[in-house]
């Protein structure tokens, strides 16, 4: 029974701290005003009134009543759609629950250590770092005993460079990096950021004093021994194209050499190096760009490729040809990108942080804040009688959760969050892939613990999830705004934009208020002429007849042959002002425009004023769209009076007058 008592118990307090909480809320915040009875707080109308009117929220009684009148209408409209109940709609509520989990994700981690972690990945972008490195393989989730042995193997290694004895010999006995066959642990110049899951490594070559070995480094890969051999200033990216002569091949008869220095002379000569790239170079992927490989950083390519491109001075420079495993090679600089000021890469860190694991950092750190807030508490005897029923099954597919959901308390938050041992076993139901991959190296007790501690962690995040209006205004009003602005575009989009185009008998007899509301300027109806010639005295012929004839009978006295007609013609109305050629006639009917001569096409075409049109009322098709815009907006005016009419507004001018400040 004693976990029912309790559970009654600490809803029996919630309710009673939930209760306080509101009491004390309200005094701080009165209300500004209601609508069919529904409060608004001045703290709302502050926030949104600031944030509309930016600097010229001047707070004069002006300015506040105006925006007054403003924000009612908004709320009327807001109220009808409630009444209509689309708040209910799913799909309208599973788009606020896309914005509130957007918005939620960026106040569920510590924002101090976040912008610490930026911050610290800037500085690091600044130096480019040669280091070596012997690294043990252990996994992440390795047991005790795997851990202990891998840290050992990696403390004798670190002995035995102690002692005297060289990186290389060391690195190819005990290294179990691929590539130590290769590189004998020599990495060479790397940059911040490392690969994800090498922060311990990418901090220690940082601050590790040159020359000096370090400790056993715990990865995700293992443990690493590392030398820091030197540091400079980052190289920062390079945008480049190069043309490569591939070593010939077994029995090949060829001279990578003598064919990439005549390439080169022909460069010196003022040769398109594009164009020698597409005609010569043997890197297929970028001869058919003219060599472009685009931008690259450090310890992409062959140090004697990245040395001969970073030491080139200007764009446009090109190298003398050298030589590297593959070939030989001319590169050229296209552009250099160094780091910026951390204004402009911030945004572009944040980014890259937020799929590191190193992020996690900042959620550990939000989750013990939250944690002593919320006067965090552990059953831990739960936790503990739990355990000792498990055995090897519990990590495996084996093991099943309890029927029967334990009521019995795990951990509670505040004054409103209970967890119960029910559900921690929910939870560990479905990590059975996390179960069983731990079930190879780590006890049960081990495995417990750690699925424990994540479990601990999603909780508290929810429960901070759960109280982030009450905790962050911010959240709270922009929340609001979403929802609102929501369901007032669905609410107008029913009851205004969408009854405004389809109402053709209302449309039409708005149309007879504000007939004269779209006028046309004078307008010239123009004959286009499109003559197959570019004879000048044959032109000059057809121009004269053409400037005192019909275009019918232009037609029929110059297109004797229908399959190959003289002259085309085309007929467009065009308003004063608002043609380019029109604007260079005279203009009256008659007029004609200068021939413009096309010799490719062999044509010349030219303009006629035919008639002058006065200008005149549109015609409710030609004004269409004008006119629907002016209905909706009518139409609005009439919809918002009604909902004045409808839901009663009452203005608080005490609490009103108290935000002047004239």
């Amino acid at each position: 029974m004693r976990p029912f008592i309790f559970v009654s118990l600490f809803l029996a307090l919630s309710l009673t701290a939930l209760t306080l909480h509101a009491q004390t809320e309200k005094e701080d915040d009165p209300v500004l005003f209601t609508v069919n009875n529904h409060p608004v707080r001045v703290s709302e109308f502050v926030y949104i009134y600031e944030k509309s009117n930016a600097d010229k929220a001047d707070y004069s009684s002006k300015s506040l009543n105006e925006y007054l009148r403003l924000y009612t209408k908004f709320k009327l409209k807001v109220e009808r759609a409630r009444e209509l109940k689309l708040d209910t709609i799913k799909a309208l509520q599973q788009e606020l629950e896309g914005y509130r989990r957007q918005l939620a994700d960026s106040y569920l981690i510590d924002r101090e250590v976040t912008e610490k972690l930026v911050r610290e990945v800037y500085d690091r972008k600044k130096q480019d770092v040669d280091i070596s490195h012997i690294l043990i393989r252990v996994g992440p989730n390795a047991g005790e005993e795997v851990e202990k042995r891998a840290y050992e193997r990696a403390m004798q290694a670190r002995k035995e460079l102690l002692e005297g004895k060289s990186f290389s010999e060391v690195a190819r006995r005990y290294s179990e990096d691929k590539a130590v066959s290769r590189n004998e642990g020599h990495i060479g110049y790397v940059t911040a950021m490392f690969p994800k899951g090498l922060y311990n490594l990418e901090t220690a070559a940082y601050h590790l004093p040159k020359g000096e070995v370090s400790e056993p480094i715990r990865t995700a890969m293992g443990y690493h021994i590392l030398v820091v051999h030197d540091r400079r200033p980052a190289r920062g990216e390079i945008e480049a194209a190069h043309i490569l002569i591939r070593k010939p091949k077994k029995g090949e008869d060829k001279d990578p050499k003598a064919i990439i220095d005549s390439i080169y002379q022909q460069l010196q000569q003022g040769a398109s190096f594009e164009e020698l790239a597409k005609k010569y170079s043997e890197d297929k992927l970028s001869a058919s760009r003219g060599g472009y490989i685009g931008f690259f950083g450090i310890n992409r390519y062959e140090k004697s490729f990245e040395d001969a491109a970073f030491a080139l001075q200007k764009d446009g420079e090109y190298s003398k040809p050298f030589e590297t495993s593959v070939g030989w090679h001319i590169v050229k600089r296209i552009s250099k990108r160094d780091l910026g000021p951390y204004a402009d890469e911030r945004a572009r860190i944040l980014k890259q942080i937020k799929k590191d694991p190193r992020f996690e950092q900042a959620q550990d750190a939000l989750v013990a804040r939250i944690k002593k807030e919320s006067n965090f508490k552990e059953f831990n005897t739960t936790l503990e009688n739990f355990a000792d029923t498990l055995n090897e099954n519990f990590l495996s597919y084996k093991w099943k959760a309890p029927k029967e959901r334990s009521q019995e308390p795990l951990f509670s938050l505040g004054d409103d969050f209970l967890v119960t041992l029910g559900d921690f076993t929910d939870f560990l139901a479905k990590s059975t892939r996390e179960r069983i991959r731990m079930g190879r190296s780590v006890s049960v007790k081990e495995g417990v613990e750690r699925l424990y501690k994540e479990f601990v962690k999603r909780k508290v995040l929810e429960y901070e999830e759960r109280h982030l209006a009450e905790k962050y205004p911010d959240f709270r009003h922009l929340m609001r705004e979403y929802e609102e602005g929501i369901l007032l575009f669905e609410v107008t989009k029913r009851e205004v934009w969408d009854v405004a185009p389809k109402d053709t008998a209302g449309l039409m007899a708005y149309y007879e208020t504000i007939k004269g509301r779209y006028r046309w300027n004078e307008r010239a109806r123009v004959s286009i002429y499109v003559v197959h010639t570019t004879d000048a005295k044959q032109l000059k012929k057809i121009r004269k007849y053409i400037a005192k004839k019909t275009p019918e009978k232009v037609l029929k006295k110059f297109n004797t042959d229908p399959d190959t007609p003289l002259v085309e013609r085309t007929e467009k109305l065009f308003e004063k002002g608002h043609n380019r050629v029109l604007m260079t006639m005279e203009w009256k009917p008659g007029a004609l425009s200068d021939s413009e001569i096309n010799q490719k096409e062999g044509t010349a075409a030219f303009y006629k004023i035919e008639e002058i049109l006065p200008s005149q009322p549109k015609t409710l098709e030609e004004s269409r769209g004008f006119v629907i815009a002016d209905y909706q907006d009518y139409l609005e005016r009439k919809w918002v009076k009604s909902l004045e009419e409808k839901y009663p507004v009452k203005i608080n001018r005490e609490v009103l007058d108290s935000l002047i400040k004239e």
